[in-house]
């Protein structure tokens, strides 16, 4: 004969994800709003689009088209260059997600309204580095051509629901 099985480990109140419910210890009375789970991907699509319409409004003063003159030493006169004044609109954009998500308890206008917040993989506040790193690597990877979508189509092959810039700040977008 052998030896008997082990006991059946503790029920689980968490839900069936790990994140679904309060972290261990804490029970269902933890303090905190209850959580429901991950952030559905079509409301997370419809609030970034929103997020980019308002930062497209709000940034549109600073990408006007100007013209610098230069030498062409091809031709030895001056041309006309046309300029596009779109770093002040990137660094508005970067600035309206990174501030948000870092000090509106990780949440965009279109977050906010989609009922989406972002939260570190331990289900705490974002921290305002975390934030940061979350929105450079976005940043980086829609600037990189095509990268943009690959870091888009993460939400859906991930079973957390993760773009590549949550995987490399380690946050969630979450359900308020």
């Amino acid at each position: 004969m052998g030896t008997p099985p082990p006991p059946p480990p503790p029920p689980d109140d968490r839900g069936p994800f790990p994140w679904s419910g309060p972290p261990p210890g804490q029970g269902h009375g933890g303090g905190g709003p209850p959580r429901t789970g991950l952030g559905g991907r079509w409301r997370r699509l419809f609030a970034g689009i929103l997020d980019i319409i308002i930062v497209g409004v709000i940034s549109s003063p600073f990408t006007y088209q100007s013209f610098t003159t230069v030498w062409d030493t091809g031709k030895d006169i001056f041309v006309r260059v046309p300029v596009q004044h779109t770093f002040l609109a990137a660094l508005i954009g970067f600035l309206y997600y990174w501030l948000l998500t870092a000090f509106w308890n990780g949440q965009t206008l279109g977050k906010k309204l989609f009922g989406l917040r972002v939260v570190d993989r331990g289900w705490g506040r974002v921290g305002v580095g975390q934030a940061a790193l979350r929105e450079l690597v976005a940043w980086v990877l829609y600037a990189t051509c095509c990268l943009g979508w690959v870091n888009l189509a993460f939400i859906l092959f991930t079973k957390d629901k993760q773009a590549v810039h949550d995987i490399a700040a380690g946050t969630l977008v979450v359900d308020t």
